[in-house]
């Protein structure tokens, strides 16, 4: 049986957890596989609001098994106040839950690191979560990392402890001034780490292959979006994992020729969060509108996100190195109102026109050429089928699937799991 895959396709928050959540009814297992709590994955039904950060979004239904694969970093303590939070929902966690044991572990200096190399770049800097994200996956590809299945091990504290003080020899390096109590954060880890281990820990990749074999119907998600892969993102300003396709497959352990379809989630617009380039943002009341209208707040942060026209130059750039075989467009309803839409088709780069997304797209280089259509001012949250729709919306998602060359099958009109219509 093969594996489905659901990525974000732009700069993140595209809205992965509510169509995970949607989708699970028809999968046995979900499995996230890149990223820690820097991700969040934002449902909403029943009339409650709901943020996972590293938990797989297919939690709360009870047929589905969810996985944190060996590409997820994740935080004890932020794992803990996940799990407290869904002691109400009256969920056997600990059958539906499953950790792998090559997955690594955030420590609390991890997070003090990061503060410190944030500090330290001044003006420069990439506008990190401070999760501890990045030392940590430093910490993994120089070998140096701690893993769940250590966990499982009597000398974890010593590795613990020698990981830490080498972490804490760096902080002093950067010569910042961090105010921490580590004696205090350690508390917090190893009374969080006690619960963790009352988990049950998997070797996931077996797992899977055997699931596999058995014909389980599994589904990969990810965490961010594919314009902050670390290597086909827009570097510097970039996670530190593999958001692609490419990234299920180390995340998971699952081979190449296993995965089936691939399903690219993007906004009707575009959002971005933290520093970085952002050719379609826009500075006026247009961004404006469309930051407060979508609700634009890191789920994780609280930031506001930067908002601004669809750029379709980036999108099929994440299309085609993911091979995308079916798109979902996320906040459909966010654009109503607006008399006029504009989509990016090409960029001015450097006085020469480009359809193509080039190494660097900072503003001095780079000029969005817009196309521009008619908007609808339709309440979309209302509609619950495709033949409502406007003739403009119509209109719109045939202009994307033209120029994406791939079909839109779901259109999402409002936060609630039930404002999801089909096509």
């Amino acid at each position: 049986m093969a594996v489905d895959l659901l990525l974000g396709l732009q700069w993140g928050d595209e809205g992965k957890g509510k169509i995970v959540d949607v989708l699970t009814k028809n999968y046995d297992i979900i499995a996230r596989f890149q990223g820690g709590p820097n991700a969040g994955h934002t449902l909403e039904f029943d009339g409650i609001k709901h943020v996972l950060h590293t938990i797989p979004s297919g939690i709360f239904h009870k047929n589905a098994i969810n996985i944190v694969g060996n590409g997820v970093v994740i935080d004890p303590v932020i794992f803990k106040k996940e799990i407290d939070n869904l002691k109400k929902f009256d969920l056997d966690i600990k059958s539906i839950l499953l950790i792998s044991r090559k997955a690594h572990l955030i420590l609390p200096t991890h997070r003090l690191l990061d503060a410190a190399s944030e500090a330290a770049k001044g003006k420069a800097k990439i506008g990190s979560t401070l999760k501890g994200i990045g030392p940590t996956y430093m910490d993994k590809t120089g070998r140096n990392g701690m893993r769940i299945g250590d966990l499982e091990l009597d000398d974890w504290k010593e590795k613990y402890r020698s990981l830490a003080n080498k972490h804490e020899a760096m902080i002093n390096f950067y010569d910042v001034d961090i105010q921490y109590d580590l004696a205090e954060l350690e508390a917090d880890f190893f009374k969080a780490v006690k619960e963790l281990k009352e988990l049950t820990f998997i070797d996931s990749e077996e797992y899977l292959y055997q699931a596999q074999k058995a014909g389980k119907k599994i589904l990969a998600e990810g965490a961010q979006g594919s314009l902050l892969d670390i290597d086909f993102g827009t570097y510097p300003y970039v996670t530190s994992s593999n958001t692609t396709a490419a990234g299920a497959c180390t995340g998971l352990g699952i081979a190449p020729n296993q995965i089936e379809e691939v399903k690219g989630i993007f906004k009707a617009y575009t959002t971005r969060v933290g520093s970085g380039s952002f050719p379609t943002e826009l500075f006026d009341k247009v961004g404006e509108t469309m930051g407060r209208v979508g609700n634009e707040f890191g789920a994780t942060t609280g930031r506001p996100r930067r908002c601004g026209w669809l750029d379709l130059v980036a999108l099929k750039y994440a299309v085609r190195i993911n091979g995308v075989t079916e798109l979902m467009m996320m906040k459909g309803d966010v654009l109503s109102g607006f008399e006029k839409l504009k989509v990016c088709t090409a960029y001015n780069y450097k006085g020469g026109k480009i359809e193509h997304l080039p190494f660097n797209i900072e503003a001095e280089n780079v000029t969005p050429i817009y196309t521009e259509m008619d908007g609808w001012s339709e309440d979309l949250t209302k509609m619950s089928k495709e033949e409502q729709f406007p003739k403009a919306l119509k209109d719109y998602i045939v202009f994307l699937e033209k120029e994406l060359e791939v079909p839109i099958k779901i259109v999402s009109v409002g936060r609630d799991r039930i404002q999801t219509i089909h096509r």
